[in-house]
């Protein structure tokens, strides 16, 4: 048995994956998921022998889902009612809604309304910061200004120049009392052992989320905390694309220009950013977590132009993908134009069919993405979908001054969307992540301003010449995108 095992391992290796590849496939189609995800996967097993078994394992399976998220799920829910009763975060809706905002928005309001984790809130100060300039500066006066308390969670946190700034003043403020809560994503984030135990020794709490046992070689696994949240004393909050690393930063010599967009909020929205930092909180610190009133100050701000403001959570433990929603239900009401910016775009077939949708209703629709991606898989399914939707009318602007990694939506003259999530596969279903909905002229009419800055550094896509590509790229192309629900 031994000798025949010597001289025919390869045989019998092939015969046992292509069992296990049996056994999978089975288990994959009875699942009854997503037919293009479904056929991924099936792809992935037939035709790359154990590294498909692996793969699949890693990236997969979803047991993890139903047994960590399903109990977050029911939770998380409960808890939200009790805060949300204790702490007075709803507000009456206004009579003059659908009147001032229009039928189409008062459907993604409508959408989202009876959501525990998509509160609308009226009284709000919301400032629009481009890159890690305006962010970093405006973030460190707000940190170095606490009293009370100070709430991060990043998916990226690096000790590098930039991460280092911000756990000095970090454990500045807490030797002075201040209570300093810090989640980081274990796989995205970076922080050497010295600064956790500096952190520690200070006074400020951190748990990194979902540890993993590789992070280094594991930046692909699902169910990642891809969110950008700090609440300050419960009275100011950010969200947006900024992590915390020098490479968003500008002022630092780094590689390439980095191009970004994060906001600033005051007022009743950040008793959203919160509420969801407190059920990441408990998640992670696994406990249930008594707020104490000062985490959702009673006084309201001063407000010369009040903006309504909608942040919407999604991730692997909500009942439905409500940032996806969202984004299907604003580009089918469009009426006028649609103005997206997003560094991946590897849509799933209800957004690509609602674009296309649009577009050859009517709809001007413009799409910014990377001339060149952070990633060569990336890049291919994302080019993968230009003939498509270059064919419907859309066009295509490729950022060339650096990277633009900014995740935004701006549609008509009411509604813009700033927040974590792209335009793909795993920031709709695998990854928790907020976005904000603005509902605001004013704002709207900046973001496109802003949009008009960031095409003058694009190239738009000529779409005869972009058929004129060799075939080894269409093939890259055609194999990543056969990948992208997998990336």
């Amino acid at each position: 048995m031994v000798s025949f095992l010597k001289e025919n391992l390869w045989p019998v290796l092939l015969a046992i994956n292509y069992v296990l590849v049996v056994v999978f496939s089975v288990l994959i189609v009875l699942k009854n998921k997503n037919p293009v995800k479904t056929l991924s996967f099936l792809f992935v097993l037939a035709i790359l022998p154990f590294l498909g078994i692996l793969i699949y394992y890693f990236f997969g399976q979803d047991y993890r889902k139903y047994k960590i998220f399903e109990k977050k799920y029911i939770f998380d829910n409960k808890t939200l009612k009790k805060w949300r009763k204790s702490f007075s975060l709803d507000q009456a809706e206004r009579a003059d809604f659908k009147e001032e905002f229009g039928e189409g928005i008062f459907k993604i309001y409508s959408l989202l309304r009876h959501n525990e984790k998509a509160i609308l809130t009226f009284d709000n100060e919301v400032d629009i910061l481009i890159n890690g300039e305006q962010k970093f500066e405006r973030l460190k006066q707000d940190l170095a200004n606490a009293e009370n308390h100070i709430h991060m969670e990043y998916f990226v946190f690096l000790d590098d120049e930039q991460g280092f700034e911000i756990i000095e003043i970090l454990c500045e403020k807490a030797k002075y009392g201040v209570g300093v809560k810090l989640i980081y994503d274990d796989v995205g984030s970076s922080i050497s052992s010295k600064s956790k135990q500096q952190l520690t020794a200070s006074g400020v709490e951190h748990y990194p989320f979902l540890p993993v046992l590789f992070s280094n070689s594991t930046s692909k696994i699902n169910y990642r905390n891809h969110r950008k949240i700090v609440v300050i004393d419960g009275q100011i909050g950010y969200l947006g694309g900024i992590n915390i690393d020098k490479k968003y930063n500008n002022t630092f010599d780094n590689e390439r220009y980095w191009r970004d967009t994060h906001m600033r909020i005051r007022g009743a929205a950040v008793g959203s950013l919160q509420s969801s930092f407190f059920l990441s909180w408990n998640f992670v610190a696994k406990t249930d977590n008594t707020l104490d009133e000062s985490y959702f100050p009673k006084g309201k701000p001063v407000l010369n132009d009040p903006i309504a403001v909608q942040v919407v959570a999604s991730g692997p433990d909500t009942d439905w993908e409500n940032i996806m929603e969202a984004m299907f239900t604003a580009i089918n009401t469009a009426r006028k134009c649609i103005c997206i910016t997003t560094p991946y775009l590897i849509p799933n077939s209800q957004i690509l069919t609602a674009l296309t949708t649009a577009s050859r209703s009517g709809v001007d629709v413009k799409i910014i993405i990377p001339r060149k991606s952070d990633s060569w898989a990336a890049q291919y399914a994302t080019d993968s979908y230009i003939e498509q939707l270059a064919r419907s009318g859309i066009r295509i602007f490729r950022y060339g001054k650096g990277f633009v990694h900014a995740k935004t939506m701006v549609i008509d003259d009411v509604f813009s969307s700033i927040g974590t999530a792209n335009l793909d596969y795993r920031s709709f279903s695998l990854n928790f992540e907020i976005n904000a909905l603005i509902y605001n002229k004013g704002i709207n009419q900046q973001m496109r301003n802003i949009y008009k800055t960031d095409l003058e550094e694009c190239e738009e896509v000529d779409y005869d010449r972009w058929m004129q590509r060799g075939l080894v790229r269409r093939l890259q192309e055609s194999f990543s995108r056969l990948m992208a629900p997998l990336l």
